[in-house]
């Protein structure tokens, strides 16, 4: 299975959800940044996606966007592709 990057806060509902989400999916080993606990990682977050919001989730090297980008694309079938399923 392919690498799995959030960048997360602790107090942020979203990022829970896409955790499920991914844990659903069957994906067990996500690299999970939080930004609240590691202020450099936000500035590297906001220079590699342009945005300011979390989370921010990287399938592999693409960046997927945030929850509803990942729920679209779950929704789509895309997500088990990019998964590897």
């Amino acid at each position: 299975m392919v690498k799995v990057r959030v960048y997360s806060k602790e107090t942020c509902p979203y990022c829970v959800m896409a955790k499920n989400l991914l844990a659903q999916k069957g994906v067990n080993n996500i690299e999970e940044i939080r930004i609240d606990l590691l202020p450099e990682e936000r500035d590297k977050m906001i220079e590699i996606t342009g945005r300011m919001t979390v989370p921010q989730i990287f399938i592999g090297e693409t960046h997927v966007g945030g929850f509803d980008d990942l729920a679209k694309l779950n929704r789509s079938g895309d997500l088990d592709k990019m998964l590897g399923k």
